[in-house]
């Protein structure tokens, strides 16, 4: 494997993350859509990929809290009952 595939994945996700923050600044997507929940957590799971090959404590923390939170947004998702 490539030394730079680790990075490169990482920046991947980080580019899916911005774009879904800055999605929703300039409101073309809600931070409850389906959306935003899959962004940041498709995101995450690849910068926490890049942080296996990179091992940092407190980047591999915050992803992996990251990734919950978001897991927590897609359940809720398709969950919520419609009146």
């Amino acid at each position: 494997m490539s030394k730079f595939l680790p990075d490169i994945i990482g920046l991947f996700g980080v580019g899916i993350i911005v774009i879904a923050y800055y999605k929703l600044q300039i409101e073309k997507i809600d931070s409850k859509s389906l959306e935003y929940s899959l962004s940041n957590m498709i995101g995450s799971i690849l910068i926490l990929i890049s942080l296996i090959f990179t091992w940092n404590l407190a980047s591999v923390i915050i992803e992996i809290i990251w990734i919950t939170i978001s897991l927590f947004g897609v359940i809720k998702y398709f969950t919520k009952k419609e009146y």
